[in-house]
């Protein structure tokens, strides 16, 4: 077992092979493509290809793994009606800037600066074709959303590839490739921690990845009320659920379903579920009621 950082958060890949070198390359490679992908999508690393898409507007030849990964946002953005939007950017700054100059404030920026960040939030005007990246009038994306579910994957691909079974990826989005050594399924407890620490919700994984998204993982202010996970329609941070979780074959997917989710009215999650190839989904709700949907 490896324990770390990546991306930003704590990290782990549990694999399993008698020789204990060829485990430690297999986790030196895993590690350098999470580096390879963070060049691309990181916010935080002035160098980024993301950096200088939203310095600059545009992107021109943009590598195989950023227009796969925008194609993918694109089209979780049109599958959820817009609650998915990486372009959210303009009012993640907002926020960040308001609470930053104004650390005891308990309400959020004024309207009239939350309706001037929404106009420049709008997914379907990212324009993507294999030659170049480029974004409206002052427009920006942020990837947080799903890049994470992306790099799971891409570690998952490159273990596969590399022969590699029985093996349990957790970069705050979790894949497992098939099941423990003995053939027992992989246990994963749901973290809830504005809710009582028992009993937390166990899920048995095999071949499948789990994504949670919760307000408490990255809130602005002492309260929680106002935090990252900001809903395109009305600039505002959603507080119906205390977290969503989805479970799905692939990261990518229950990382952006997972956000979706957290944004959308319930009624509309069990169509996004099935349209988008999920398994199934949990929702915390704000009164810590638990919902589970199925498709």
């Amino acid at each position: 077992e490896w324990s770390g950082a990546a991306l930003g958060a704590p990290a782990r890949i549990i694999l399993h092979h008698p020789e204990r070198a060829q485990a430690r390359a297999a986790v030196a490679a895993c590690l350098a493509e999470i580096e390879r992908l963070e060049t691309e999508f990181s916010l935080y690393r002035p160098d980024s290809a993301l950096r200088r898409l939203n310095r600059d507007g545009r992107l021109e030849a943009p590598s195989h793994d950023m227009r796969r990964l925008l194609g993918e946002s694109l089209r979780f953005g049109a599958l959820s009606e817009g609650a998915f939007d990486v372009s959210v950017q303009p009012l993640w700054r907002l926020y960040a800037e308001h609470f930053g100059a104004h650390p005891e404030a308990r309400e959020g920026p004024a309207p009239a600066q939350v309706s001037r960040a929404l106009a420049r939030v709008d997914y379907r005007r990212i324009e993507l074709t294999p030659e170049r990246v480029r974004l409206g009038p002052g427009m920006a994306l942020t990837l947080n959303g799903i890049a994470q579910g992306y790099i799971t994957d891409r570690v998952a691909d490159l273990l596969r590839a590399r022969g590699w079974s029985n093996v349990l990826i957790d970069l705050g989005e979790i894949r497992a490739l098939d099941t423990r050594p003995d053939g027992r399924p992989w246990s994963v407890r749901l973290a809830d921690p504005a809710g009582p620490p028992e009993p937390r919700l166990a899920l048995a994984l095999a071949n499948r990845a789990l994504a949670t998204s919760a307000g408490w993982g990255t809130p602005f202010e002492r309260s929680g009320r106002h935090h990252h996970l900001l809903d395109p329609g009305t600039g505002r941070s959603r507080n119906a659920y205390r977290s969503v979780t989805v479970l799905a074959p692939r990261a990518t997917t229950a990382d952006a379903l997972s956000t979706a989710l957290f944004l959308m009215p319930g009624p509309r999650a069990e169509t996004l579920l099935r349209q988008a190839g999920a398994d199934a989904a949990w929702l915390i709700h704000a009164d810590g009621r638990r919902e589970r949907i199925a498709v």
